[in-house]
């Protein structure tokens, strides 16, 4: 093994493209499969037959194939049909579409948790129901989903790598390329893993202090900022509190 090497690679241009391609993937995907997820788990609560019908079968066809098969239908089949979308487009979408199954049912149970009595308080002081959605309802499940989308959000990250098969030049395409020119697969590997992890550490930070942020009671316990082992063990000490 050279350091070297990996050194290079960690500084280098090609890497760094990829890295930001990886975080851009990633970013932009879980951005639609959150408003995907928002849109179906909004559906969901109106308990209309014909959106609940289009909800199931939407679940039933993204949950249920893989992801894989999803960017590869999207990219080499939509074509035939004459829907036709770039390599970084189509990467896009399908994962977005895929992550908006699994957000819908996050979310769904984050609205489900606030009390229906909080519901009937903001109808009794006048607001209509679209302003008890927006001031009461999702400001109290926002702070209840935010573990778990804080997990998508780094699971989401790792399924970036697959969109490499339609040739999105992500990081660990870019890896890979880099090692086949020089065989020297251990370096560029380890290169790609130590973005992956400083691109999950920086994930894992922010989560920490949006949770902080959505606590008030956190947020009433002193001023001093919490180190960054604090940050990233936090939602474990938590746990282990409860």
């Amino acid at each position: 093994m050279s350091l070297d090497l990996v050194f290079d690679y960690l500084v280098s241009p090609v890497f760094l493209r990829g890295a930001l391609m990886t975080l851009l993937i990633t970013v932009c995907s879980l951005f639609f499969g959150v408003l995907t997820g928002l849109v179906i788990a909004l559906v969901q609560e109106t308990r209309s037959k014909a959106g609940n019908m289009v909800v199931l079968v939407y679940l039933w066809l993204f949950r249920g194939t893989p992801v894989l098969f999803q960017i590869i239908f999207i990219y080499n089949v939509l074509p035939s049909f004459g829907i036709r979308f770039t390599a970084f487009t189509s990467a896009v979408l399908a994962l977005s579409l895929n992550e908006g199954a699994y957000m819908a049912e996050i979310l769904r149970s984050g609205l489900q948790a606030v009390k229906k009595g909080q519901r009937t308080a903001g109808l009794a002081l006048g607001m209509t129901g679209a302003q008890v959605m927006r001031l009461v309802v999702l400001p109290q499940a926002a702070r209840i989903v935010l573990p778990p989308i804080g997990n998508q959000m780094i699971g989401m990250l790792k399924l970036s790598a697959l969109v490499s098969v339609v040739a999105v030049e992500e990081l660990l395409l870019v890896a890979n390329q880099v090692a086949s020119a020089n065989f020297r697969y251990f370096e560029a590997l380890t290169a790609a893993g130590l973005y992956y992890l400083a691109l999950t550490t920086v994930f894992m930070v922010l989560q920490g202090m949006m949770e902080r942020s959505l606590d008030p009671k956190r947020r009433r316990v002193g001023s001093r900022t919490p180190t960054l082992m604090e940050r990233l063990t936090g939602s474990m000490v938590r746990a282990s509190v409860r």
